[in-house]
């Protein structure tokens, strides 16, 4: 069963992680032509894409956009990849894969690297991992309502295929 709040989100939760993602991170962030400050002042253009490149007045177009997000989404994939235990990412439902992806797209590799959440995914602790993401709703040290938003969808695309006894 589809989970009331992401059903009210248009989520994809069908096809590969990459694709589940890609829609989280696209209703989460919204996509702009043109460069603009996110919440807490940082360059961003696209569908929230930040970076050394990124500067107010720059424009891209929906195909540049398109890239971008992809190749974001690729980099966020490979953090995963590469920090998250072998086989548990193997046995994950897309839907987990995808919603680590959206919170390593936003929050950047670094603070995932250094997290509670992927300690306790390491250990074993995969519902206690999904939790962990409501903790991650502060920009700039304010609590934000698109990130309490945003970290609710992922928790319950995480959560997803987990049964009572909280195994994978």
């Amino acid at each position: 069963m589809i989970p009331p709040a992401l059903k009210r989100l248009g989520l994809p939760l069908a096809g590969s992680a990459i694709v589940i993602a890609a829609g989280a991170v696209s209703h989460f962030e919204g996509t702009r032509n043109a460069a603009y400050r996110d919440p807490v002042g940082v360059p961003t253009i696209c569908t929230g894409h930040t970076g050394p490149g990124v500067r107010l007045g720059q424009t891209a177009t929906d195909a540049e956009c398109r890239a971008l997000l992809e190749g974001d989404l690729s980099h966020a994939f490979r953090v995963l990849q590469a920090h998250v235990d072998s086989d548990r990412l193997e046995a994950m439902p897309d839907t987990r894969k995808a919603a680590l992806a959206s919170f390593v797209y936003n929050v950047g590799s670094g603070a995932f690297q250094r997290s509670t959440l992927l300690r306790k995914l390491n250990r074993g602790d995969v519902a206690g991992a999904c939790r962990e993401l409501d903790r991650w709703v502060l920009a700039d040290g304010r609590r934000l309502p698109g990130l309490v938003r945003r970290r609710a969808a992922e928790r319950e695309l995480c959560l997803l295929g987990l049964n009572e006894m909280g195994a994978q």
